[in-house]
């Protein structure tokens, strides 16, 4: 049976990639991978779980150090494709190696050094995570946003066991119900679920016709994520019991979309509204729309200058009880092409106004 790939070489960086090159590449390689982007490519949606998986481990720094560990120990093959290595005995103290915390590696890890074992006992629930693009206003006053992501559910024709209605199910002959067989040898044998029964330790006469015998099929799942009011860029929302068959959390990752007047900065919002020359020196009174729909009269003062910015107390973004300001930048826009006679005018005010052109 072949190791486990290789959790830096899934994300595709060096060993001593830094925090911010693994980041990078789990952006690239989960953007290309995503489900939504492969709605009908399971290897994919498989691709995308070993991508999270790898992520999970090596952007957090203490079990990226105990991967390491149990990777110099050859539990994942070694660089050049090769099987582990052999009579190599467990770490001296394995017995307080605590690797409860490394997620999808920890069917491989506890079997190693007898934790967690066990004929038909799951794994500990894994953090599924995923990004989302919102509109900048519900990222400002908040609302829900529904997602669709393919992930496994249990099966509802054998409600996880596997097999067919009326079969018998009995123990697994290859690993004797263990759920678990061996391989290596020497000082430092790993366990792998069995492939017979899945990890189960029992086997069905007949399997279930929907899932082929897994116990789980992949669904599209439509979720509602709840964006609180002035979420900001690169925020992560975690959504309790909603990873795969209700088991583990949901992390969403959330992405804003430029809006096509407001920019933010902190609380505040600055919107761009465009003015004539006259309204610019003459002054004006012009509306402006707020964040929430409202309209508010502003006045434009006589001689306002490009770019000159206009408070507006309290329509900001609203955020743990304080709420920021909006600010209106007055952007003065020229006629590109003058009349003989409007030239005319311009002159003559120029020549009044002692301005040389």
């Amino acid at each position: 049976m072949a190791a486990p790939r290789d959790y830096y070489q899934v994300l595709g960086v060096a060993e001593a990639a830094t925090t911010d090159e693994i980041k990078k590449a789990f952006r690239r390689l989960a953007k290309q991978y995503h489900p939504d982007r492969n709605p009908n490519n399971p290897q994919a949606a498989e691709r995308f779980k070993e991508i999270n998986e790898a992520h999970d481990v090596l952007s957090d720094a203490d079990k990226r150090k105990k991967y390491d560990q149990m990777r110099r120990y050859g539990a994942f093959g070694n660089p050049e494709g090769g099987g582990p290595r052999r009579g190599r005995a467990a770490p001296q103290g394995s017995g307080d190696f605590d690797i409860s915390d490394l997620g999808g590696l920890g069917d491989i890890f506890s079997s190693i050094f007898g934790r967690r074992g066990g004929a038909g006992r799951e794994a500990e629930p894994e953090d599924t995570e995923t990004e989302v693009t919102i509109p900048f206003r519900v990222a400002a006053l908040g609302g829900a946003v529904p997602i669709t992501l393919a992930m496994s559910e249990v099966c509802p024709t054998c409600g996880g066991n596997g097999a067919a209605k009326g079969a018998t199910i009995s123990t697994c002959p290859e690993c004797k119900g263990r759920g678990t067989v061996s391989f290596g040898q020497g000082g430092f044998a790993v366990n792998r679920p069995c492939p017979v029964c899945r990890g189960k330790g029992t086997v069905p006469s007949q399997r279930c016709p929907t899932c082929q015998g897994s116990g789980e099929v992949r669904v599209e799942k439509r979720i509602n994520v709840d964006i609180p009011a002035g979420v900001e860029e690169g925020a992560r929302i975690r959504l309790r019991n909603q990873g795969p068959k209700g088991r583990g959390d949901l992390i969403v990752q959330i992405h804003i979309a430029p809006d096509r007047f407001f920019r933010r900065e902190g609380l505040d919002l600055i919107g761009v509204v465009p003015i004539n020359l006259a309204q610019a020196l003459l002054g004006s009174r012009i509306k402006v729309k707020t964040l929430d729909d409202k309209r508010v009269v502003l006045r434009i003062p006589p001689g306002t200058q490009h770019g000159q910015k206009f408070r507006i107390p309290a329509h900001g973004i609203e955020k743990n009880g304080r709420r920021g300001d909006m600010y209106v930048e007055a952007h003065v826009t020229l006629p590109e092409k003058l009349s003989a006679e409007e030239q005319e005018a311009v002159k003559s005010f120029a020549e009044k106004a002692g301005l040389k052109y």
